[in-house]
């Protein structure tokens, strides 16, 4: 959510942002509603300070047995009763009108994110790893997991397109991942393991930008609730409306939860496979901290991203994304990319995302400045895949393949497999 009064001070600047994002001007749009919203406040304050007045003056001119002029003040109050909560219905349509219209404004981007029009003007920052060379032609997971246990048909027949059934050592091997990522980030990283809700109201969805512009890509209950599309949405709402401590910052949360998404934007995508689902799991990490620890805290986050690729010796390339490739809330995004041998292609697997105050103004979270009891400031919120685990299942089936169709264990993830060590077709 963007500060109205930001707008007000530098509205160019804020038009200069959205313009590199590849929007319109907004500002003159805005500041109208704001403006005529101010008005009516005044002319609010300015009625209800005139009621007050004349009507301990109505007592004063009785008093003085003025009835001419008592009466006249009782017709000026009643008239003021008669229009106040006119003035007051108009003020509140309109500051819903200016919120509805500055919360489908995406973030401005920050400074060192580069222009672009979309994934093309993204930039490599680094490698890591050295692709594997095979001795045989690699084969995409699609193709060679079925016979080990990554089960299309019986997912599509129970539930439709975008489910997959996991049998045997291959949900073995997805649920050693979680874990995996889940003790590395909680044990080496620092993150504090949370077990969140995976069903969430609305407002909890609107604190974490993904209402009202996202609807289609979440599923909704008969009831009402979402169904999350990442834990980011229940880990950083977990402080919404809240005052922190400044001396609790910064938070680090994690949580290996399930995730739904309905891919309303995605149709045609990945339909092969089980890179695009509509149903998975993922390890989340989410940050919350002081302004100016927003940015190292995006280094440390990415870093920790990296670590779990690293550890499975999965190559990987990071990229800073584009003004016109980053996501509605973020100021600025790493994206990892990992490469996987059978479609000969880098691929998204995780992206780590620092939204400044955007996410806690929408969500009114705030800390108290330490030493300082009355000032109090927006805290910053930072989000990343730590990992996706069922990406991470599709890079270790194609990077580990061998080729008599079977997959080693990676080394990092033996203790999770109870002495298997690789994946073979059964019968």
């Amino acid at each position: 959510m963007h500060d109205i009064r930001f707008i007000r001070e530098n509205p160019e600047a804020f038009d200069a942002g959205l313009a590199r994002r590849g929007l319109d001007p907004q500002a003159a749009a805005l500041l109208a509603l704001d403006e005529r919203r101010r008005a009516l406040i005044t002319e609010l304050q300015a009625g209800q300070a005139r009621r007050n007045e004349a009507s301990k003056a109505i007592g004063a001119a009785k008093a003085a047995k003025d009835e001419a002029t008592a009466q006249a003040l009782m017709a000026e109050v009643a008239a003021l009763k008669e229009r106040l909560p006119a003035i007051e219905a108009e003020e509140k349509a309109l500051g819903e009108e200016l919120q509805a219209a500055l919360a489908i404004i995406p973030n401005l981007p920050g400074a060192d994110v580069p222009d672009g029009a979309d994934e093309h003007g993204n930039v490599e920052v680094s490698r890591w790893g050295t692709p594997r060379v095979f001795d045989f032609t690699p084969r995409e997971h699609a193709d060679l997991a079925p016979a080990l246990g990554m089960d299309f048909e019986t997912g599509a027949r129970l539930s439709g397109a975008r489910f997959t059934f996991l049998r045997g050592d291959m949900a073995r091997l997805h649920r050693a991942l979680g874990q995996f990522m889940l003790d590395t980030q909680t044990r080496e990283q620092g993150y504090a393991e949370c077990n969140p809700p995976v069903l969430v109201k609305d407002e909890t969805m609107y604190g974490t930008d993904k209402l009202p512009k996202f609807a289609e890509d979440s599923f909704q209950t008969s009831d009402g609730r979402w169904l999350i599309p990442t834990s980011e949405v229940s880990l950083t709402a977990s402080v919404m409306g809240e005052l922190l401590d400044e001396a609790a910052l910064p938070m680090r949360l994690t949580a290996l939860t399930l995730c739904f998404r309905s891919e309303a934007g995605a149709a045609g995508r990945d339909t092969r496979g089980f890179i695009r689902q509509h149903q998975f799991e993922k390890c989340e990490l989410v940050s919350i901290v002081r302004p100016e620890e927003s940015e190292a805290e995006h280094q440390r986050m990415t870093r920790a991203a990296e670590a779990i690729l690293e550890k499975l010796d999965l190559p990987y390339r990071k990229l800073l994304l584009c003004t016109g490739d980053m996501g509605f809330g973020a100021r600025k995004t790493y994206d990892l990319e990992v490469w996987l041998p059978g479609q000969n292609a880098w691929r998204e697997i995780s992206s780590c995302s620092n939204t400044g105050d955007f996410q806690a103004r929408r969500m009114n979270t705030r800390y108290r400045v330490a030493g300082e009891q009355k000032r109090t400031e927006f805290v910053h919120t930072l989000n990343g895949s730590g990992l996706a685990v069922g990406r991470t299942l599709v890079a270790v089936i194609e990077n580990y393949q061998n080729a008599d169709g079977s997959v080693s264990v990676p080394e990092a993830l033996l203790p999770y497999m109870g002495g298997v060590t690789r994946l073979e077709a059964k019968g």
